[in-house]
Protein backbone atom coordinates (compact mmCIF):
# COMPACT_ATOMS: atom_id res chain seq x y z
CA UNK A 1 0.00 0.00 0.00
CA UNK A 2 2.73 2.42 1.33
CA UNK A 3 4.89 2.13 -2.59
CA UNK A 4 1.45 2.35 -4.50
CA UNK A 5 0.90 6.09 -2.05
CA UNK A 6 4.85 6.55 -2.69
CA UNK A 7 4.12 6.08 -6.66
CA UNK A 8 0.85 8.24 -6.99
CA UNK A 9 2.57 10.89 -5.74
CA UNK A 10 5.92 10.88 -7.98
CA UNK A 11 3.24 10.93 -10.66
CA UNK A 12 1.77 13.96 -9.44
CA UNK A 13 4.40 15.49 -8.42
CA UNK A 14 6.08 14.58 -12.38
CA UNK A 15 2.65 16.20 -13.87
CA UNK A 16 3.05 19.53 -11.61
CA UNK A 17 6.78 19.89 -12.80
CA UNK A 18 5.79 19.42 -16.16
CA UNK A 19 2.89 22.05 -15.99
CA UNK A 20 5.05 24.52 -14.25
CA UNK A 21 8.40 24.02 -16.24
CA UNK A 22 7.19 22.68 -19.76
CA UNK A 23 9.18 22.33 -22.45
CA UNK A 24 10.85 25.09 -24.36
CA UNK A 25 11.69 23.61 -27.39
CA UNK A 26 8.78 24.05 -30.02
CA UNK A 27 8.70 23.43 -33.52
CA UNK A 28 6.96 25.85 -35.99
CA UNK A 29 8.22 24.80 -38.73
CA UNK A 30 6.43 26.26 -42.15
CA UNK A 31 3.89 28.39 -40.09
CA UNK A 32 2.74 31.52 -40.86
CA UNK A 33 3.58 33.77 -37.76
CA UNK A 34 3.92 37.54 -39.69
CA UNK A 35 4.06 40.15 -36.62
CA UNK A 36 4.17 37.69 -33.97
CA UNK A 37 5.29 38.74 -30.33
CA UNK A 38 7.91 36.41 -29.24
CA UNK A 39 9.95 39.02 -26.75
CA UNK A 40 11.22 38.05 -24.15
CA UNK A 41 10.68 34.57 -24.95
CA UNK A 42 12.95 31.62 -23.71
CA UNK A 43 12.62 30.03 -27.22
CA UNK A 44 15.90 27.83 -27.09
CA UNK A 45 16.31 24.97 -29.27
CA UNK A 46 13.23 25.51 -31.00
CA UNK A 47 12.79 25.46 -35.16
CA UNK A 48 11.50 27.86 -37.24
CA UNK A 49 12.28 26.07 -40.03
CA UNK A 50 10.84 27.81 -43.47
CA UNK A 51 8.60 29.59 -41.31
CA UNK A 52 7.11 33.58 -42.12
CA UNK A 53 8.19 35.89 -39.54
CA UNK A 54 8.27 38.64 -41.31
CA UNK A 55 7.92 41.90 -39.10
CA UNK A 56 7.95 39.47 -35.52
CA UNK A 57 9.21 40.93 -32.43
CA UNK A 58 11.84 39.12 -30.79
CA UNK A 59 13.43 41.81 -28.16
CA UNK A 60 14.83 40.39 -25.55
CA UNK A 61 14.41 36.60 -26.50
CA UNK A 62 16.43 33.61 -25.79
CA UNK A 63 16.82 32.42 -29.27
CA UNK A 64 20.10 29.86 -28.62
CA UNK A 65 20.12 26.63 -30.66
CA UNK A 66 17.18 27.73 -32.24
CA UNK A 67 16.90 26.90 -36.42
CA UNK A 68 15.76 29.65 -38.68
CA UNK A 69 16.88 27.74 -41.65
CA UNK A 70 15.30 29.34 -44.80
CA UNK A 71 12.93 31.54 -42.32
CA UNK A 72 11.74 34.97 -43.35
CA UNK A 73 12.61 37.38 -40.80
CA UNK A 74 12.64 40.64 -42.78
CA UNK A 75 11.68 43.74 -40.76
CA UNK A 76 11.78 41.31 -37.32
CA UNK A 77 12.85 42.63 -34.30
CA UNK A 78 16.17 40.52 -32.66
CA UNK A 79 17.25 43.80 -30.75
CA UNK A 80 19.14 42.51 -27.33
CA UNK A 81 18.29 38.36 -28.86
CA UNK A 82 20.44 35.54 -27.66
CA UNK A 83 21.17 33.96 -31.25
CA UNK A 84 23.97 31.99 -29.63
CA UNK A 85 24.95 28.89 -32.12
CA UNK A 86 21.81 29.16 -33.96
CA UNK A 87 20.82 28.67 -37.52
CA UNK A 88 20.36 31.53 -39.64
CA UNK A 89 21.29 29.71 -43.13
CA UNK A 90 19.62 30.58 -45.96
CA UNK A 91 17.72 32.82 -44.15
CA UNK A 92 16.08 36.66 -44.88
CA UNK A 93 17.11 39.14 -42.22
CA UNK A 94 16.49 41.83 -44.42
CA UNK A 95 15.59 45.23 -42.70
CA UNK A 96 15.72 43.31 -39.20
CA UNK A 97 17.16 44.83 -36.23
CA UNK A 98 20.00 43.19 -34.69
CA UNK A 99 20.84 45.84 -32.48
CA UNK A 100 22.62 44.26 -29.54
CA UNK A 101 22.09 40.65 -30.54
CA UNK A 102 24.31 38.27 -29.97
CA UNK A 103 25.19 35.93 -32.87
CA UNK A 104 28.07 33.96 -31.41
CA UNK A 105 28.80 31.16 -33.07
CA UNK A 106 25.71 31.19 -35.11
CA UNK A 107 25.38 29.56 -38.85
CA UNK A 108 25.08 32.14 -41.44
CA UNK A 109 26.31 31.08 -44.72
CA UNK A 110 23.59 32.14 -47.77
CA UNK A 111 21.83 34.77 -44.89
CA UNK A 112 20.40 38.09 -46.55
CA UNK A 113 21.58 40.71 -44.11
CA UNK A 114 20.97 43.82 -46.18
CA UNK A 115 19.61 46.84 -44.58
CA UNK A 116 19.84 45.11 -41.53
CA UNK A 117 20.60 47.33 -38.48
CA UNK A 118 23.35 45.32 -36.77
CA UNK A 119 24.62 48.21 -34.34
CA UNK A 120 26.21 46.33 -30.92
CA UNK A 121 25.72 43.08 -32.65
CA UNK A 122 28.17 40.33 -31.65
CA UNK A 123 29.53 38.24 -34.83
CA UNK A 124 31.84 36.15 -32.88
CA UNK A 125 32.97 32.81 -34.63
CA UNK A 126 29.73 33.35 -37.16
CA UNK A 127 30.20 31.75 -40.47
CA UNK A 128 29.36 34.30 -43.04
CA UNK A 129 30.49 34.14 -46.90
CA UNK A 130 33.06 37.10 -47.52
CA UNK A 131 30.79 38.93 -49.44
CA UNK A 132 28.41 39.10 -46.86
CA UNK A 133 30.65 39.92 -44.04
CA UNK A 134 32.23 42.73 -46.22
CA UNK A 135 29.02 44.15 -47.11
CA UNK A 136 28.18 44.42 -43.02
CA UNK A 137 31.52 45.58 -42.43
CA UNK A 138 30.37 48.88 -44.44
CA UNK A 139 27.83 49.61 -41.71
CA UNK A 140 29.54 47.88 -38.89
CA UNK A 141 29.40 49.81 -35.50
CA UNK A 142 29.18 49.67 -31.78
CA UNK A 143 29.55 47.58 -28.47
CA UNK A 144 27.88 44.39 -27.63
CA UNK A 145 26.86 45.37 -23.40
CA UNK A 146 26.69 41.82 -23.17
CA UNK A 147 29.78 40.37 -24.14
CA UNK A 148 31.73 43.45 -24.68
CA UNK A 149 33.02 43.30 -27.93
CA UNK A 150 33.56 45.30 -30.86
CA UNK A 151 30.60 44.38 -34.03
CA UNK A 152 33.54 45.59 -36.09
CA UNK A 153 36.24 43.26 -34.42
CA UNK A 154 33.79 40.29 -34.36
CA UNK A 155 33.06 40.55 -37.81
CA UNK A 156 36.76 40.78 -39.20
CA UNK A 157 36.28 43.90 -40.50
CA UNK A 158 39.57 46.08 -41.83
Amino acid sequence: MLSKLIKLTLSLLIVFVTLINPAQALDYTKAHLVESDFSGQDLSGSTFNKTNLRSSDFTNANLSNVSFFGANLDSANLEGANLTNAVLDSARVTRANLHNAVLEGAFATNTKFEKANIEGADFTDVLLRPDVEEMLCEVASGINPVTGRNTRDTLYCP
